[in-house]
C-alpha cells in the first residue's frame, strides 16, 4: 500500500498545513482589497492594508499602514488601483524593500501606468521589472472578489514555483 498523499491529508484535516509566516499587502484601499485581506487570512496570510490617504473609507479588522510596511522576503504586495495619482510614489517605497513579489492589476491590453511613473521617479529599470502586471490567473474575473481569487491563485502558484491552470 502507497503511503498516504500529504496533500490528502491536509484536505482531510488530518494534517496541518505545511506554511512560513507570510504576509500579503494590498495597497490602496478597494474593493479588490477588501476581498483579497478577507481570503489571505484564510490562506494563512498576514493580511496589511497600506493606504497613504487617512480621508479614504478603511476596512475594519485589518491592520493598516499610512506609509509602506517594513516587510521582510516573505510578503507578496498587490497594488489594487492603478489610478491613483500615488501610484510612483508608492510603488518605489515597497520597491526598497526585500519583499518576495510585488503587482499591480490592470488590464494587461493596456501599458502599465507604474512603469512611466516610476521612471519619471528615477527608479532604476531593473527595480521597475520587479514589478509584476498582470497579476493572478487568468480566468476571466470581472468582479472584485473574482479578481481577488485570481490574484490569491496566481501569487500561490508561484510562491509554489507552479505554472498555474490545468498543468500539472
Amino acid at each position: 500500500m502507497a503511503a498516504p498523499d500529504s496533500s490528502c491529508e491536509v484536505a482531510h484535516g488530518n494534517a496541518a498545513p505545511k506554511t512560513a509566516e507570510r504576509t500579503l499587502v494590498a495597497v490602496f484601499a478597494s474593493p479588490v482589497a477588501r476581498f483579497l485581506l478577507t481570503y489571505a487570512r484564510d490562506l494563512g496570510y498576514r493580511p496589511m492594508l497600506f493606504e497613504p490617504d487617512p480621508m479614504r473609507e478603511l476596512p475594519t479588522g485589518v491592520k493598516v499602514f499610512f506609509s509602506a510596511p517594513d516587510v521582510d522576503a516573505n510578503a507578496d504586495i498587490v497594488v489594487t488601483d492603478h489610478h491613483r495619482p500615488e501610484l510612483g510614489s508608492v510603488l518605489r517605497d515597497v520597491l526598497a524593500g526585500p519583499s518576495r513579489w510585488i503587482g499591480v492589476l490592470g488590464n494587461p491590453r493596456h501599458p502599465g501606468p507604474h512603469v512611466d511613473a516610476l521612471t519619471a521617479l528615477g527608479v532604476p529599470a531593473a527595480d521597475i521589472a520587479r514589478v509584476h502586471r498582470p497579476v493572478g490567473l487568468n480566468i476571466g474575473s470581472r468582479t472584485p472578489a473574482e479578481i481577488a481569487i485570481a490574484t490569491l491563485a496566481g501569487l500561490i502558484a508561484d510562491r509554489n514555483a507552479r505554472p498555474g491552470g490545468f498543468t500539472f
